[in-house]
């Protein structure tokens, strides 16, 4: 079978607070990036977040015995919320401790959106033999220098999703669960098109598709709430094991609170 499947995955919740070491270059580099818009930074809602950064977040994704056995040719990591500090390079810097050799970067500012683009990336990557082994990781974190309603009314907490992906006819896991495709439209059943129903189908509904989808009478998980961009990655990262096992198809399926759009990503066992 050709296409890339799930070969481990990791998910991180909550991790608890860190003592900030870097406080008063983190306040000077936001004092001057909010000056010319004539903001300054919540010194207080600053002070009160957890201060858990994204390289924390990678480190505790690198200690999972799937994830930090990899040796991917291709790392993407995807998020939709600054890191608390921006002086770390955490494509490369999580490369590093994967074995040193990946093509490596980020993609950020499309909300949710993006380990759906990241996915899609990943999959033209292997198509053209760029990539046979490639780490996806969805990180947020929550400590910002302004407020930010998502953060406040949700509320969101840390967390954080990896996804090893693989090709081969086995990597210890049959064929595997699948990536087949992904895209998106500007609502859930448009998003879902034929995606949704169908024996064997599991629909994962993220934290933010609210209601009942039409025309899927079949099981439904829904993710609970807590996570923007890592909502249903996590749950993947958690359970793509048993869901393999019990079902033909899994759709991932969430809607950005930000622009509306939904997106979908579509897994099945043995399919390339």
């Amino acid at each position: 079978m050709s296409g890339l499947a799930v070969r481990a995955g990791a998910s991180v919740r909550a991790p608890g607070a860190r003592e900030p070491d870097d406080r008063a270059a983190a306040l000077g580099y936001f004092r001057d990036l909010l000056a010319p818009f004539g903001e300054k930074p919540d010194e207080e809602l600053f002070d009160g977040g957890p201060h858990v950064r994204h390289r924390d977040l990678a480190d505790l994704l690198v200690a999972d015995e799937g994830v930090g056995g990899s040796r991917p040719d291709l790392l993407i990591v995807t998020h939709a919320l600054p890191d608390v500090v921006p002086f770390t390079a955490v494509a490369p810097y999580l490369t590093d401790r994967l074995g040193g050799r990946a093509a490596n970067f980020a993609i950020a500012q499309q909300g949710l959106a993006a380990p759906f683009t990241a996915l899609r990336i990943a999959s033209a990557y292997e198509k053209a033999g760029r990539a046979t082994e490639v780490v996806l990781a969805v990180l947020e974190q929550t400590t910002l220098p302004t407020p930010f309603p998502l953060v406040r009314d949700t509320p969101l907490t840390d967390s954080a999703a990896a996804l090893v992906l693989g090709t081969g006819e086995d990597g210890g896991d049959g064929d595997g669960l699948r990536f087949v495709r992904a895209h998106s439209a500007g609502s859930v059943a448009d998003a879902l098109g034929r995606e949704a129903g169908g024996d064997g189908t599991l629909l994962v509904l993220g934290p933010w598709v609210d209601g009942d989808v039409p025309g899927h009478g079949g099981p439904v998980h829904r993710v609970a709430p807590g996570g923007y961009c890592t909502s249903v990655w996590l749950d993947l990262a958690d359970h793509w094991r048993e869901w393999a096992r019990d079902h033909r198809r899994i759709v991932l399926c969430d809607t950005d609170p930000r622009s509306g759009r939904t997106h979908v990503a579509l897994f099945a066992v043995g399919e390339g």
